[in-house]
């Protein structure tokens, strides 16, 4: 349903069959993880022009896992990330079993 790389890959599927029949397929709900308990990589000091993006590209090599910075700092809105010049940012050891 999700490329492997989303961070909705691994929660289960669940499906509903409704009073007429129709069987609707959906994800269970994902909970967040506690950013601080998240092993960490490295740390980041936003610098003006930085995008969520690019830094996620340059830690972890693909930038599509911009969710996982997000994850490690407790948010779920990516542009806060780096609307603060100087913020440091955790970014996580990425957990490709998760």
């Amino acid at each position: 349903m999700f490329d492997p790389n989303s961070r909705y890959a691994s929660i289960s599927d669940a499906s509903l069959t409704r009073s007429d029949g129709t069987v609707v397929a959906y994800k269970l709900r994902r909970f967040l993880p506690q950013g601080s308990r998240m092993k960490l990589l490295v740390e980041v000091t936003v610098t003006e022009g930085d995008r969520l993006d690019n830094i996620t590209a340059r830690t972890l090599g693909d930038p599509e896992q911009f969710w996982r910075i997000c994850d490690a700092n407790n948010t779920m809105n990516p542009a806060e990330l780096t609307d603060r010049i100087g913020r440091t940012l955790r970014v996580p050891v990425p957990d490709f079993g998760a």
